[in-house]
Protein backbone atom coordinates (compact mmCIF):
# COMPACT_ATOMS: atom_id res chain seq x y z
CA UNK A 1 0.00 0.00 0.00
CA UNK A 2 1.32 3.81 -0.52
CA UNK A 3 1.31 6.11 2.07
CA UNK A 4 -2.57 7.30 2.56
CA UNK A 5 -4.41 9.79 4.77
CA UNK A 6 -6.02 6.46 6.06
CA UNK A 7 -2.93 4.90 6.57
CA UNK A 8 -1.89 8.57 8.47
CA UNK A 9 -5.73 8.30 10.54
CA UNK A 10 -4.36 5.09 12.12
CA UNK A 11 -1.31 5.92 13.29
CA UNK A 12 -2.08 9.19 14.78
CA UNK A 13 -4.93 7.20 16.64
CA UNK A 14 -2.77 4.73 17.72
CA UNK A 15 -0.54 7.34 18.93
CA UNK A 16 -3.25 9.23 20.61
CA UNK A 17 -4.72 6.43 22.23
CA UNK A 18 -1.07 4.37 23.57
CA UNK A 19 -2.54 1.45 21.77
CA UNK A 20 -3.53 -0.72 19.09
CA UNK A 21 -6.62 -2.19 20.78
CA UNK A 22 -7.39 1.65 21.83
CA UNK A 23 -7.25 3.10 18.32
CA UNK A 24 -9.12 0.22 17.09
CA UNK A 25 -12.15 1.29 19.31
CA UNK A 26 -11.92 5.16 18.23
CA UNK A 27 -11.70 4.03 15.04
CA UNK A 28 -14.14 1.85 14.88
CA UNK A 29 -12.18 -1.03 13.53
CA UNK A 30 -10.94 -4.42 15.25
CA UNK A 31 -7.17 -4.47 15.92
CA UNK A 32 -5.92 -6.65 13.21
CA UNK A 33 -7.17 -4.74 10.74
CA UNK A 34 -4.84 -1.99 12.21
CA UNK A 35 -1.94 -4.08 12.73
CA UNK A 36 -2.16 -5.51 9.42
CA UNK A 37 -2.40 -2.00 7.82
CA UNK A 38 0.84 -0.59 9.74
CA UNK A 39 2.48 -3.67 9.00
CA UNK A 40 1.84 -3.19 5.10
CA UNK A 41 3.11 0.26 5.43
CA UNK A 42 6.44 -0.59 7.27
CA UNK A 43 6.85 -2.97 4.27
CA UNK A 44 6.38 -0.40 1.51
CA UNK A 45 8.35 2.58 3.36
CA UNK A 46 10.94 0.21 4.25
CA UNK A 47 11.31 1.77 7.75
CA UNK A 48 10.13 0.18 11.42
CA UNK A 49 7.61 2.87 12.10
CA UNK A 50 6.61 0.79 16.04
CA UNK A 51 8.93 -0.36 18.84
CA UNK A 52 6.59 -3.04 20.25
CA UNK A 53 8.82 -4.26 22.57
CA UNK A 54 6.95 -3.30 26.19
CA UNK A 55 3.00 -3.22 26.26
CA UNK A 56 2.58 0.49 24.72
CA UNK A 57 3.18 0.90 21.03
CA UNK A 58 6.18 3.41 20.97
CA UNK A 59 6.60 4.93 17.80
CA UNK A 60 10.27 4.96 16.66
CA UNK A 61 11.98 8.40 15.14
CA UNK A 62 11.14 7.24 11.74
CA UNK A 63 7.63 7.23 12.82
CA UNK A 64 7.61 10.07 14.62
CA UNK A 65 8.94 11.86 12.04
CA UNK A 66 5.96 10.84 9.53
CA UNK A 67 3.16 11.03 12.65
CA UNK A 68 4.89 14.53 12.84
CA UNK A 69 4.34 15.84 8.90
CA UNK A 70 1.31 13.46 8.50
CA UNK A 71 -0.77 15.68 11.09
CA UNK A 72 -0.22 18.54 9.00
CA UNK A 73 -1.51 16.76 6.33
CA UNK A 74 -4.45 15.31 8.01
CA UNK A 75 -5.40 19.00 9.13
CA UNK A 76 -4.89 20.20 5.60
CA UNK A 77 -7.23 17.36 4.19
CA UNK A 78 -10.03 18.21 6.85
CA UNK A 79 -9.80 21.72 6.17
CA UNK A 80 -10.54 21.14 2.10
CA UNK A 81 -13.27 18.37 3.20
CA UNK A 82 -14.84 21.18 5.14
CA UNK A 83 -14.53 24.10 2.64
CA UNK A 84 -16.02 22.09 0.22
CA UNK A 85 -18.97 21.13 1.82
CA UNK A 86 -19.12 24.76 2.85
CA UNK A 87 -19.13 25.49 -0.90
CA UNK A 88 -21.74 22.76 -1.67
CA UNK A 89 -23.70 24.57 1.09
CA UNK A 90 -23.45 27.84 -0.44
CA UNK A 91 -20.94 29.83 2.13
CA UNK A 92 -18.53 31.39 0.72
CA UNK A 93 -14.86 29.89 1.86
CA UNK A 94 -13.96 33.08 2.17
CA UNK A 95 -15.56 36.81 1.93
CA UNK A 96 -13.16 39.98 1.95
CA UNK A 97 -14.30 43.09 2.95
CA UNK A 98 -12.59 46.64 2.37
CA UNK A 99 -13.92 48.92 4.72
CA UNK A 100 -13.58 52.78 4.30
CA UNK A 101 -11.47 54.64 7.29
CA UNK A 102 -14.31 56.34 8.58
CA UNK A 103 -15.64 53.12 9.69
CA UNK A 104 -14.09 52.39 12.74
CA UNK A 105 -12.97 48.45 12.84
CA UNK A 106 -14.50 48.26 16.39
CA UNK A 107 -17.77 49.40 15.19
CA UNK A 108 -17.72 46.17 12.81
CA UNK A 109 -16.88 43.57 15.82
CA UNK A 110 -20.90 43.19 16.55
CA UNK A 111 -21.22 42.03 13.01
CA UNK A 112 -18.68 39.75 12.97
CA UNK A 113 -19.80 38.48 16.64
CA UNK A 114 -23.23 37.80 14.79
CA UNK A 115 -22.07 36.10 12.01
CA UNK A 116 -19.50 33.86 14.23
CA UNK A 117 -22.77 32.47 16.00
CA UNK A 118 -24.17 31.34 12.51
CA UNK A 119 -21.45 28.56 12.23
CA UNK A 120 -21.09 28.93 8.75
CA UNK A 121 -17.09 28.24 8.94
CA UNK A 122 -16.73 30.93 6.43
CA UNK A 123 -13.43 33.15 6.62
CA UNK A 124 -13.76 36.78 7.03
CA UNK A 125 -11.09 39.25 5.79
CA UNK A 126 -10.67 42.27 6.89
CA UNK A 127 -8.64 45.05 5.25
CA UNK A 128 -8.65 49.24 4.82
CA UNK A 129 -8.59 51.35 2.23
CA UNK A 130 -9.53 55.19 1.30
CA UNK A 131 -11.59 57.25 -0.95
CA UNK A 132 -10.98 55.94 -4.49
CA UNK A 133 -9.12 53.03 -2.77
CA UNK A 134 -12.08 51.18 -2.07
CA UNK A 135 -14.18 51.15 -5.16
CA UNK A 136 -10.42 50.29 -6.81
CA UNK A 137 -10.08 47.01 -4.58
CA UNK A 138 -14.03 46.36 -5.86
CA UNK A 139 -13.57 46.64 -9.65
CA UNK A 140 -10.05 45.11 -9.01
CA UNK A 141 -11.51 41.78 -7.48
CA UNK A 142 -9.81 42.35 -4.48
CA UNK A 143 -13.00 42.94 -2.56
CA UNK A 144 -16.19 40.86 -2.03
CA UNK A 145 -17.85 43.47 -0.29
CA UNK A 146 -16.86 47.27 -0.22
CA UNK A 147 -18.21 49.32 3.34
CA UNK A 148 -17.91 52.95 3.78
CA UNK A 149 -16.89 53.70 0.16
CA UNK A 150 -16.98 57.46 -0.77
CA UNK A 151 -20.10 58.98 -3.02
CA UNK A 152 -21.25 56.83 -5.95
CA UNK A 153 -18.23 55.46 -7.66
CA UNK A 154 -16.71 55.98 -10.48
CA UNK A 155 -18.36 56.22 -13.92
CA UNK A 156 -16.77 53.09 -15.03
CA UNK A 157 -18.62 50.81 -12.26
CA UNK A 158 -22.12 51.91 -13.26
CA UNK A 159 -21.35 51.60 -16.91
CA UNK A 160 -20.11 47.65 -16.29
CA UNK A 161 -23.51 46.47 -14.57
CA UNK A 162 -21.56 44.64 -12.41
CA UNK A 163 -22.23 46.17 -9.79
CA UNK A 164 -24.84 46.90 -7.20
CA UNK A 165 -24.83 49.78 -4.27
CA UNK A 166 -26.85 50.55 -1.26
CA UNK A 167 -26.47 53.75 0.18
CA UNK A 168 -25.20 53.74 4.17
CA UNK A 169 -25.89 57.27 5.09
CA UNK A 170 -23.46 60.16 6.04
CA UNK A 171 -21.35 61.12 8.63
CA UNK A 172 -21.61 64.82 10.38
CA UNK A 173 -18.37 66.56 9.66
CA UNK A 174 -16.81 69.44 11.83
CA UNK A 175 -13.78 71.72 11.61
CA UNK A 176 -11.46 71.19 14.86
CA UNK A 177 -8.12 72.59 15.64
CA UNK A 178 -5.91 72.10 18.54
CA UNK A 179 -6.21 74.84 21.47
CA UNK A 180 -3.00 76.76 20.57
CA UNK A 181 -3.32 76.82 16.60
CA UNK A 182 -3.36 80.12 14.87
CA UNK A 183 -6.61 79.73 13.40
CA UNK A 184 -8.07 79.58 17.35
CA UNK A 185 -7.95 83.09 17.77
CA UNK A 186 -9.48 83.74 14.38
CA UNK A 187 -12.93 85.30 14.44
CA UNK A 188 -16.02 83.16 12.95
CA UNK A 189 -17.24 81.91 10.53
CA UNK A 190 -13.40 81.14 9.21
CA UNK A 191 -13.06 82.30 5.36
CA UNK A 192 -11.72 80.12 3.03
CA UNK A 193 -9.08 82.39 2.43
CA UNK A 194 -7.96 82.12 5.82
CA UNK A 195 -7.95 78.77 6.24
CA UNK A 196 -6.37 78.09 2.91
CA UNK A 197 -2.99 79.87 4.64
CA UNK A 198 -2.81 76.73 6.82
CA UNK A 199 -1.45 73.20 6.84
CA UNK A 200 -4.84 70.46 6.15
CA UNK A 201 -4.44 66.91 7.79
CA UNK A 202 -6.08 64.57 5.23
CA UNK A 203 -6.12 61.13 4.92
CA UNK A 204 -4.62 60.12 1.57
CA UNK A 205 -6.67 58.32 -0.97
CA UNK A 206 -5.03 55.09 -1.73
CA UNK A 207 -5.83 54.36 -4.96
CA UNK A 208 -3.63 53.77 -7.54
CA UNK A 209 -5.57 53.54 -11.42
CA UNK A 210 -8.49 55.27 -10.34
CA UNK A 211 -8.57 59.19 -10.86
CA UNK A 212 -7.51 60.80 -6.83
CA UNK A 213 -10.32 62.03 -4.70
CA UNK A 214 -10.49 64.42 -1.92
CA UNK A 215 -12.70 65.57 0.45
CA UNK A 216 -12.90 69.31 2.31
CA UNK A 217 -9.17 70.54 0.91
CA UNK A 218 -8.72 74.18 -0.80
CA UNK A 219 -6.95 74.10 -4.13
CA UNK A 220 -2.98 75.29 -3.11
CA UNK A 221 -3.35 73.94 0.32
CA UNK A 222 -0.33 72.88 2.18
CA UNK A 223 -1.12 69.43 3.12
CA UNK A 224 -0.37 66.40 5.97
CA UNK A 225 -1.49 63.11 4.49
CA UNK A 226 -1.64 60.70 6.85
CA UNK A 227 -2.58 56.78 6.63
CA UNK A 228 -6.07 56.79 8.99
CA UNK A 229 -8.71 58.43 10.57
CA UNK A 230 -6.78 57.53 13.71
CA UNK A 231 -3.62 59.20 12.37
CA UNK A 232 -5.42 62.53 11.82
CA UNK A 233 -6.95 63.09 14.72
CA UNK A 234 -3.52 62.76 16.74
CA UNK A 235 -1.92 64.89 14.26
CA UNK A 236 -4.53 67.48 15.38
CA UNK A 237 -4.39 67.28 18.36
CA UNK A 238 -0.75 67.99 18.29
CA UNK A 239 -1.64 71.18 16.20
CA UNK A 240 0.18 69.59 12.84
CA UNK A 241 -2.61 70.84 11.44
CA UNK A 242 -6.49 71.89 10.95
CA UNK A 243 -9.18 70.00 9.20
CA UNK A 244 -12.59 68.21 9.63
CA UNK A 245 -13.74 65.20 11.68
CA UNK A 246 -16.25 63.18 12.17
CA UNK A 247 -18.14 64.88 15.78
CA UNK A 248 -18.67 61.31 17.63
CA UNK A 249 -14.61 61.39 17.00
CA UNK A 250 -13.95 64.81 18.06
CA UNK A 251 -16.91 65.22 20.23
CA UNK A 252 -14.71 63.85 23.31
CA UNK A 253 -11.95 66.25 22.61
CA UNK A 254 -14.17 69.07 22.58
CA UNK A 255 -15.43 68.30 25.83
CA UNK A 256 -12.02 68.16 27.50
CA UNK A 257 -10.56 71.05 25.58
CA UNK A 258 -7.98 69.37 23.75
CA UNK A 259 -9.71 70.67 20.41
CA UNK A 260 -11.71 73.48 19.82
CA UNK A 261 -14.61 73.15 17.11
CA UNK A 262 -14.52 76.56 14.56
CA UNK A 263 -17.23 77.61 12.47
CA UNK A 264 -16.44 77.94 8.76
CA UNK A 265 -18.04 80.24 5.83
CA UNK A 266 -17.64 77.23 3.54
CA UNK A 267 -19.16 73.63 4.77
CA UNK A 268 -17.26 70.74 4.45
CA UNK A 269 -18.96 68.99 1.28
CA UNK A 270 -20.71 66.34 2.08
CA UNK A 271 -19.61 62.67 1.15
CA UNK A 272 -22.29 60.03 1.07
CA UNK A 273 -21.26 56.66 1.92
CA UNK A 274 -22.12 53.56 -0.21
CA UNK A 275 -22.11 49.63 0.15
CA UNK A 276 -20.69 47.75 -2.92
CA UNK A 277 -20.37 44.70 -4.14
CA UNK A 278 -20.52 42.81 -7.44
CA UNK A 279 -24.33 41.86 -9.19
CA UNK A 280 -23.17 38.06 -10.26
CA UNK A 281 -22.46 37.17 -6.13
CA UNK A 282 -24.41 34.75 -4.42
CA UNK A 283 -22.76 33.46 -1.58
CA UNK A 284 -24.87 32.87 2.19
CA UNK A 285 -22.36 35.08 3.96
CA UNK A 286 -22.38 37.86 1.34
CA UNK A 287 -26.30 37.84 1.84
CA UNK A 288 -26.13 37.48 5.09
CA UNK A 289 -23.77 40.95 5.71
CA UNK A 290 -25.94 42.43 3.18
CA UNK A 291 -28.89 42.20 5.13
CA UNK A 292 -27.54 43.07 8.20
CA UNK A 293 -26.02 46.45 6.88
CA UNK A 294 -29.25 47.09 4.97
CA UNK A 295 -30.70 47.43 9.23
CA UNK A 296 -31.05 51.57 9.74
CA UNK A 297 -29.79 50.70 13.18
CA UNK A 298 -26.37 49.08 12.08
CA UNK A 299 -26.08 52.20 9.82
CA UNK A 300 -26.24 54.39 12.67
CA UNK A 301 -24.11 52.42 14.61
CA UNK A 302 -21.54 52.19 12.00
CA UNK A 303 -21.35 55.99 11.48
CA UNK A 304 -22.89 57.95 14.10
CA UNK A 305 -22.44 56.03 17.67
Amino acid sequence: MNLTLEALRILDAIDRKGSFAGAAIALDRVPSALSYSIRRLEEDLDVLLFDRRGHRAKLTPAGLELLSEGRHLLRAADELEQRVKRIASGWEVELRIVLDSIIPFHKILPLIDAFDREGSGTRLRFSYEVLSGVWEALLSGRADLVIGAANTGPETLHMSGGFQTMPLGAREWVFAIAPDHPLARAAEPLPASLIQQYRAVAVGDTGRTLPGMTSGLLSGQPTLSVPSLDAKLAAQLAGLGCGHLPRSMAAPHFASGALIEKQTQDAKPEVSAQIAWRSSARGKCLKWFLQRLADPAVQHSLLWE
